[in-house]
Formats: structure tokens, sequence, C-alpha cells
């Protein structure tokens, strides 16, 4: 059975979600709801380093996220992917388009 556990942490500038295991379409109804509140409220960086797989419900996420950050004038940031996350997000055309980081310190 797929599991997506979430960690939430707060900067001065940002929310932090690290997230581990599947994002799927089974499992990212909680992630989706916490990601597009507080996109709306900061900066939001997702620590993708614990990600075994995103299926396209996940990126559908990412993309919302992304546009509505733009929206109201904060950023969506994608932090240390796995292989696996990294392969799923190539898969869309857009990694050009995502802000890919290293650490929370590269956050604007």
């Amino acid at each position: 059975m797929d599991v997506l556990t979430i960690t939430e942490k707060r900067g001065a500038n940002y929310i932090l979600l690290e997230l581990g295991g599947v994002i799927s379409s089974y499992t990212f109804v909680d992630f989706k709801a916490k990601a597009y509140s507080y996109i709306q409220e900061t900066n939001l960086v997702v620590d993708l380093s614990n990600v075994q797989s995103i299926d396209s419900s996940g990126l559908g996420v990412f993309m919302g996220v992304f546009n509505d950050g733009e929206e109201c004038g904060n950023v969506f940031y994608m932090m240390n992917p796995s292989v696996e996350a990294l392969n799923a997000i190539n898969s869309t055309g857009f990694t050009d388009t995502f802000n890919i980081i290293h650490s929370v310190t590269e956050v604007v």
C-alpha cells in the first residue's frame, strides 16, 4: 500500500514540507490541501529527497501549486529531489520551469 509522510517546518519566509514515500492518486489529497493553502501564505519548499515515486496526480499538484504561487507572488521550490522524483519531474518537460534547490538557504 502506498504511503506518503509529510513533516512541516516553518522558516522566516517559507514553509517546508518534507515528503517521504509515494505521491500518487491514493496519497496526494493531504499534500495537495496543505500545498495549495501554504503557497497562498508564503513561499513553499517541498523536500523530495525521500520520495520513492510520483505519478501524474502528484505532478498535477506541483503544476497547480507552481501556478498559484506565481499568481499570488510566492515561489514554489523543490528541494533535493530523489532520482525517482527527478525522473518524474523530467518526464513533464518542465524541469527548467520549476525552482529546484539544494538547501533552504536558497529561498529568496
